[in-house]
């Protein structure tokens, strides 16, 4: 192994966060003169930049980095359009992202602004006849990561517990009365869908919105996790294909996609926040099971992102590094990263929108930067 020396991964280390990550970002910075100048999202627009601008200060201190991601926060907010309220795909991520930014500046008015406004699109997530999902991309859950976010990054009392715990019951009144009309309350307590399908995945399934109800910071009492939370998990655990992947929805019956946002790289997350949360070792074993399928298959032809991409499954392996301080699991991600330093040499699809965070170089170069520090890794736009 090449972990049998501190030395040797210090070399690693440079190597992943020196001049090829240098290289790639003006890559990037080239690429994003010809994008969608009104695509203001985290997930494929401005915001994502941002976040990645913001996670490159975190590693280096480098004033200059935050002052790119002011730059693209900005531009952001200048194009908002109310359509969507969640991090990854609506208002809530810049505005999220802008508080935090202009806090790191000390601009407290601009921030307290950025702040208000976030909050205020807390009526449409909380009206019960609102037509909202509860999923991570579009749904309830991307709003409640906004909020725990902008308390993890400025301070916990940011966004107060009453506000969370409004869009908590929120979410989980949804997950209770979509399991009663399935008839599966003994089963699965919390049961959600989104466009008619019961996906399982990170972005628009279970996993994803489990992740955020056993988040601490969104405060949900233990005896609720316990009754509620814990026996969806075990449902969806029951899911498993021989192979040890997961199915994309609770219909599916193929053992096609090993992605983030459908299959093991993101159930893997779900599996760790479980064992943390219940301390029960068959979750951080079926997590370790996770990572062997991605170990397996998860070098994607499909590209270099976060969402369906190389770098979102190697966030698999720095995730269970975190918890198990496995040196295997740090070789696993950084042989992801060699790949990922290895941009566009491998015949991968390009993604429609090629430097964004969660489709294109983005996302793999917040992916190396984390090299540099894995025990602080943190998913973007998901874990906290």
């Amino acid at each position: 192994s090449c972990f049998d020396s501190g030395s040797s991964l210090a070399v690693l280390v440079i190597q992943f966060y020196g001049l090829s990550i240098k290289d790639l970002l003006q890559q990037m910075e080239e690429g994003l003169k010809t994008t969608d100048p009104h695509d203001f999202s985290t997930y494929t627009g401005w915001t994502g930049i941002a976040l990645l601008y913001l996670q490159l200060y975190r590693v280096s201190q480098e004033a200059s980095h935050l002052q790119r991601a002011l730059d693209y926060v900005k531009r952001a907010m200048r194009i908002l359009n109310g359509r969507k309220v969640t991090f990854l795909c609506g208002d809530a991520g810049p505005l999220a992202v802008g508080a935090v930014v202009h806090h790191k500046l000390n601009n407290i008015a601009d921030s307290k602004d950025c702040l208000s406004r976030l909050l205020q699109l807390q009526r449409s997530v909380l009206s019960p006849d609102s037509e909202m999902p509860d999923e991570l991309l579009y749904g309830r859950a991307g709003y409640l990561y906004a909020l725990l976010y902008v308390n993890r990054e400025i301070g916990a009392d940011t966004v107060d517990e009453g506000t969370i715990t409004k869009v908590v019951t929120s979410i989980v009144e949804s997950g209770k009365n979509m399991s009663a009309e399935e008839k599966k309350t003994d089963r699965c307590p919390l049961l959600y869908e989104w466009h008619k399908k019961q996906y399982i995945g990170a972005a628009h399934g279970l996993a994803g919105i489990y992740c955020m109800l056993m988040q601490p910071g969104a405060k949900v009492h233990p005896d609720m996790l316990s009754e509620l939370v814990r026996p969806c998990i075990d449902y969806v655990r029951h899911k498993k294909f021989r192979s040890g992947n997961f199915p994309s929805s609770l219909s599916n019956e193929s053992d096609r996609l090993v992605h983030w946002c459908h299959g093991a790289p993101g159930v893997i997350h779900m599996l760790i926040m479980a064992h943390q949360v219940f301390k029960e070792e068959k979750y951080l074993k079926e997590a370790s099971e996770c990572a062997d399928v991605i170990w397996q298959r998860g070098l994607l032809r499909k590209g270099y992102g976060i969402c369906h991409g190389t770098a979102g499954n190697g966030y698999a392996f720095l995730s269970l590094y975190k918890v198990t301080q496995d040196k295997k699991y740090l070789y696993r991600a950084c042989k992801f990263a060699e790949w990922c330093l290895d941009y566009g040499t491998h015949g991968c699809r390009i993604p429609d929108r090629p430097y964004s965070l969660f489709e294109g170089m983005a996302g793999a170069i917040h992916y190396l930067s984390e090299m540099a520090k894995p025990e602080a890794s943190c998913f973007p736009a998901f874990e906290l």
